[in-house]
């Protein structure tokens, strides 16, 4: 078992976000992007300087952003919407969510861009089993993984062969053989176990640096763990707050770990315990981080 190391973590924005998820860093750009979910905003910032970042309101739950080459793919509650930059401007795509139901459905999560370009995207039900885990291909999102309920945790090993998902109120990452060339999904198997390890909260988003560690934010858990290829916990960067969300290796070098936190869960009294909860945070990391892919040129 790791114990908890002593890292310096920095506030890299000061911000309430509800629901802070999705940090992802354009290498072509030098900017991180991310969403705080409720509110459906999604954020654009060039680290250096004084600039604030840039803030586009989608008017509707947004789960997640994947790159592409004109701008971002926003996971909306009704379906994907194109958000070209830094121009801001929205169009809506003809992918729907499968699970929206006038409003009365199941919005996005988690997402993530294979090797390949291709986005695998999770949707967040409140029943337990009814969510699933898509694939976007030929203009609609085709089910990988049923039978979930939070869609988290996606990330890819750096040749791409392995894909790691967790369904966030089971507390257990596993992992899957993955294709990286047809998109193909192998059976699953458990690879880490919070519960058996002794660690608290839920697993919630991650990312792979290049030496294939896997780096997850424990939602309730105040902390990020480091996980070795084997699934073992060799490092813990515990934070100045319950709820980190998700994580993304950005800055020049791929060094600096950026992570999104919350405030959702967290009454006045935890809000006065934890005033940095609702931030972006950062700390440097020895290790780089994989770059993002680009989603794939789509009609």
């Amino acid at each position: 078992m790791a114990e908890p190391v002593s890292r310096e973590v920095d506030v890299a924005l000061a911000l309430d976000m509800h629901l802070g998820e999705s940090p992802v860093w354009s290498v072509a750009r030098q900017t991180l992007y991310w969403v705080d979910i409720t509110p459906g905003h999604v954020y654009a910032w060039r680290p250096g300087g004084d600039a604030a970042p840039v803030r586009h309101d989608l008017g509707s739950s947004v789960g997640c952003v994947a790159l592409t080459e004109e701008g971002l793919w926003a996971a909306t509650s009704p379906g994907p919407t194109r958000l070209r930059l830094p121009s801001g401007e929205r169009r809506a795509t003809a992918v729907a969510n499968p699970e929206w139901d006038r409003g009365r459905g199941h919005r996005f999560n988690d997402g993530r861009v294979d090797p390949a370009g291709r986005w695998l995207v999770g949707t967040l039900a409140a029943g337990a089993g009814h969510a699933a885990l898509y694939r976007l291909e030929n203009g609609e999102l085709a089910p990988l993984i049923e039978g979930i309920t939070i869609s988290n945790g996606l990330a890819f090993s750096p040749d791409g062969r392995w894909l790691y998902h967790a369904d966030s109120p089971r507390r257990r990452v596993r992992r899957h053989a993955y294709a990286p060339h047809t998109g193909e999904l192998g059976e699953g198997e458990t690879w880490v176990d919070l519960a058996s390890l002794g660690l608290p909260g839920v697993p919630d988003g991650a990312a792979v640096d290049v030496e294939g560690h896997y780096w997850c934010a424990l939602y309730g858990g105040g902390r990020v763990v480091r996980f070795s290829p084997q699934g073992e916990p060799v490092a813990e960067v515990v934070l100045p707050c319950p709820a980190p969300t998700m994580v993304a290796f950005g800055g020049a070098a791929l060094t600096t770990l950026y992570i999104t936190t919350a405030t959702q869960d967290m009454d006045m009294p935890a809000r006065r315990r934890s005033p940095l909860a609702g931030s972006l945070l950062a700390l440097e990391v020895t290790t780089p981080g994989l770059a993002e892919p680009v989603l794939a040129a789509l009609p």
